[in-house]
């Protein structure tokens, strides 16, 4: 089969490597799926560049979609022809979805519906499941208002949505014109361009000065100045899924000490099998009755996986990135 791989740490144009790859056969209870789309998400540029590897080589990418070709023992044979969308293809072990093939425990194999594309299911693994997990997190929504940082980004996206179809009024943050726009089209009731004003200071006056119920926020390293700002009400939650100071943060305790703030941290990766079960049910309910818009921002080829990540860490793609696995 053909595969993108990389065989050290470093810039995507520097050790990326597109080539032929053994093609992995389906163990006990695991499905062989020929892939049509795979997803590149920020952590996949972010464990290119610095996370030790765990094998001499590494497929990248947890994310893809594609169609059961062959099954495993203690696999319901069934299942062959089966169109579906993968999570955690890539966590915690050396071959992810950017390849023609992917072998998966059968349960991070799950169905897609005919209504939701190749391209919008590889967007599904990690923006989708995030985003779901998070808007449970953040409690009852029904009349509430809650903020969303990155509002038109892959995560960012699927929260307002989610968060919409919970009955919640939404501010969110963009940095870009068209992304304002899109942000609006899918839903956000209010939007702050946190590059030309003070974010804090609009929710404020956006709230009569009392903040919003809920913040769900892809950075946890800058999140003290909104809280601290006045963004928040008392007694409101704080749902945090990431940070770009993933060593070390730091937060004003006695300002949110006294505001009885409710934090919530999550890694999508590990969630609970329950939680994953939830999320999952969640996630395909809403895909079955077409309340989703998948935004997929820029595609590329095989051939262009390095193009695909250099997009991804700069930024350019309003939506998501898809690398497609058929042309």
């Amino acid at each position: 089969m053909k595969a993108a791989w990389y065989e050290r740490n470093g810039p995507a144009r520097d050790v990326l490597i597109v080539g032929d790859w053994e093609t992995p056969q389906p163990g006990v209870g695991e499905v062989l799926v020929k892939l049509h789309a795979s997803g590149v998400n920020p952590s996949d540029f972010k464990s290119r560049m610095a996370r030790p590897l765990s094998a001499p080589r590494i497929i990248p990418h947890s994310d893809g979609a594609g169609i059961i070709e062959a099954v495993g023992t203690q696999v319901d044979p069934n299942r062959i022809g089966e169109r579906v969308w993968i999570w955690n293809g890539q966590w915690q072990r050396p071959m992810g979805t950017c390849a023609e093939y992917i072998a998966v425990p059968a349960d991070q194999a799950v169905k897609l519906p005919e209504n939701t594309s190749f391209e919008a299911g590889a967007c599904l693994g990690i923006p989708a499941l995030t985003a779901f997990q998070a808007v449970e997190l953040a409690g009852d929504l029904e009349g509430k208002t809650v903020l969303i940082t990155g509002a038109a980004n892959g995560v960012g996206a699927y929260c307002v949505q989610m968060a919409k179809v919970k009955g919640a009024t939404v501010i969110g943050t963009v940095g870009r014109a068209d992304k304002a726009a899109f942000a609006q089209s899918i839903g956000v009731d209010q939007v702050i361009d946190y590059k030309t004003e003070s974010v804090a200071d609009r929710v404020k006056a956006l709230t009569q000065g009392q903040g919003v119920d809920a913040i769900i926020d892809m950075d946890f390293s800058s999140i003290d100045g909104l809280v601290c700002g006045g963004a928040l009400k008392s007694h409101g939650t704080v749902v945090c899924y990431g940070s770009n100071d993933m060593s070390q943060a730091s937060f004003t305790f006695r300002t949110w000490l006294y505001l009885n703030v409710t934090l919530k941290l999550f890694l999508v990766y590990d969630l609970t099998a329950v939680e994953r079960l939830h999320c999952v049910a969640g996630v395909t309910r809403l895909l079955d009755t077409g309340r989703l818009t998948h935004q997929v921002g820029l595609r590329f080829k095989l051939q262009e996986i390095v193009q695909a990540h250099e997009a991804v860490e700069q930024g350019l793609a309003l939506g998501n990135v898809v690398v497609d696995l058929t042309a």
